[in-house]
């Protein structure tokens, strides 16, 4: 089980951005407390399901070497921010 903190940082999330998956039922989780308790699964699968596929054309250049995964370069530019 992870706290809201903890489960922010395992997926590269900003911890107000769990908390609205809580709320709004996306994430299931338990009180303790004050705080929100989330089971490590269901969080992976939360975020596995989150990526939508992209058009297999968009996965190479034009002259058909592959593209970068884009988003990782994004999301690992935002966590030094």
């Amino acid at each position: 089980m992870l706290t809201v903190p903890e489960a922010a940082r395992k997926v590269g999330r900003n911890a107000e951005t769990v908390r609205r998956w809580i709320r709004t039922g996306r994430l299931p989780a338990q009180r303790a407390g004050t705080q929100h308790l989330i089971d490590e699964k269901l969080l992976d699968d939360l975020v596995g399901s989150d990526r939508s596929p992209l058009p297999r054309s968009w996965a190479t250049f034009d002259d058909g070497s592959a593209q970068p995964d884009w988003e990782s370069i994004v999301r690992d530019q935002r966590r030094g921010h």
